[in-house]
Parts: structure tokens; C-alpha cells; sequence
């Protein structure tokens, strides 16, 4: 791999897996790219809530909007420029707030891999 930059329109943009939500993830760089993590955008839409076991460490930044992420033992709320980190096995609800989110995240190792 080389050195590149991304913007949010490289992402494709595809429903989060096993998900109804309308909350969306675009890889940028994944398994397929040969790197060691995935790096991509996401989009909440406006009060959207999501359930997940993390198969993975993820790394969200807020870049728009806001997110609530909630453990059995802790909820956090970040906004534009801010970071949450989820570790992997972690139980979380991610949940958008009226204006919905955008983020950019990185995940070690691969989600599409882990969720296989």
C-alpha cells in the first residue's frame, strides 16, 4: 500500500450489516486493499439506534451530528471531532441523535471478515 487520502464521496455506501436501521457504512480500505485494518465513512440517519456485539476494536470519529454509545456500564456522547473507541467482544447500542451522524471509523481486524 502507498500513501492516499480519502474523502467522504470515495465511500460507497452500503446498509450496516444485519442492521434495519438506516445507518450505512463505506469501506475505503479493507481486506481487499491489503492493509491490516478498514478505514471508511458512516451515515445515521436522525434517531436511529443500533444493537451490536463487537466482533472487532472500533474507532469512530464524529465529523457531523452526534452519537450516544451506550455499554451495560457506561454511555458516552460525542460530537464533531471527537472519538469513541469500542473494543472488540464490547455489547453497544449506538444511537443517532434528530440530526443524525457522520463518522469516519477504523476497525482492526477487518469487519466484513469478522462478521463472516
Amino acid at each position: 500500500m502507498q500513501v492516499r487520502k480519502f474523502r467522504i464521496t470515495d465511500a460507497v455506501f452500503e446498509r450496516s450489516p444485519g442492521q434495519d436501521a438506516e445507518v450505512f457504512a463505506g469501506n475505503v480500505i479493507d481486506q481487499r486493499h491489503g492493509g491490516p485494518v478498514t478505514i471508511g465513512f458512516g451515515r445515521y440517519g436522525p434517531d436511529q439506534s443500533i444493537d451490536e456485539l463487537l466482533a472487532v476494536h472500533d474507532t469512530m470519529v464524529v465529523l457531523e451530528g452526534r452519537l450516544t454509545v451506550s455499554t451495560s456500564r457506561v454511555t458516552v456522547t460525542a460530537g464533531p471531532g471527537e472519538i469513541v473507541y469500542m473494543p472488540q467482544g464490547e455489547k453497544v447500542t449506538i444511537r443517532s441523535h434528530e440530526q443524525g451522524a457522520v463518522t469516519a471509523y477504523v476497525t482492526y481486524p477487518h469487519w466484513q471478515e469478522a462478521q463472516g
